[in-house]
Parts: structure tokens; C-alpha cells; sequence
């Protein structure tokens, strides 16, 4: 385990069309992962098992 605040993350992930999306918390209560899209104004979110299948993390 990480000492990573869930609730203020900063990570870069790809989508299944190669888009990136920036994650920017997780909500553990409801396993859903937020993040935000370029040149949209509102948080993503998606639950933790689709988002596993969907996004490749870019390092």
C-alpha cells in the first residue's frame, strides 16, 4: 500500500482509443476512479473494474 492521498491524485492514463485522461481521485466507498478529460470542464468517472479494462497507465 502507498501513502498516496486518494483524493488528490495526479496520474496519466490512456484510454482504449489512446486518449489521455488525468486521474484524479478515487472514491474507495463506491470503487470509482475520477478523472478529467482535456478541453472538458467536468470530472469522469468510471467503476474500478471498467476502468482497469479500458485504460493502460502511462509512466
Amino acid at each position: 500500500m502507498t501513502d498516496e492521498d486518494p483524493n488528490n491524485l495526479n496520474r496519466i492514463y490512456l484510454d482504449k482509443r489512446g486518449i489521455p485522461a488525468r486521474v484524479v481521485r478515487y472514491d474507495r466507498e463506491k470503487m470509482w476512479v475520477i478523472y478529467m478529460r482535456e478541453g472538458y470542464e467536468h470530472e469522469c468517472f468510471a467503476p474500478l473494474y471498467k476502468f482497469k479494462d479500458e485504460f493502460r497507465r502511462v509512466e
